[in-house]
């Protein structure tokens, strides 16, 4: 009973004293100040009106030249033009262009790839065949020649 009493005691004087204590309100004050607004110099100010000037006659000139070059426009024949044409495809490489892989010593038929170095098993190819690369993910198909 005392334990208690005494606790209950505790909390009422601590919540006295807060409420006797005054409220500084002077930091609420501080902190809603409004920034000082930073007066710009002549020179300043100068410069930032030559700045504006180059930047306004540069999208003159751009303008300018977009105006000049030609729209394009289909052809009105009978034809459509193509939304996406297909990209050219990649000229094949000649036979003494692709790489040629290591032995790996000690295994028959395995070599390394010469594009990531990982064993790829070619037992049973003969020498000098192109061979496509099993393990590569580049974007191409990774071939190479068999030593």
């Amino acid at each position: 009973m005392k334990l208690r009493f005494s606790t209950i005691a505790a909390a009422l004087g601590c919540l006295l004293f807060i409420a006797c204590v005054p409220y500084d309100e002077s930091k609420k004050k501080q902190q809603t100040t409004k920034p000082v607004e930073k007066k710009i110099t002549e020179a300043e100010q100068k410069a930032k009106d030559e700045n504006d000037k180059l930047n306004k006659m540069k999208k003159e000139e751009e303008a300018k030249k977009k105006a000049e070059l030609p729209e394009k426009t289909p052809e009105i024949s009978g034809e459509q033009p193509t939304p996406n044409p297909e990209p050219p495809k990649p000229a094949e490489k000649k036979p003494g262009e692709y790489a040629f892989a290591n032995k790996v010593p000690g295994k028959e038929g395995f070599v390394f790839s010469p594009y990531n170095n990982k064993i790829v098993d070619v037992r049973d190819i003969p020498s000098g065949t192109l061979v496509q690369d099993p393990t590569y993910t580049g974007a191409g198909k990774g071939y190479f020649r068999v030593p």
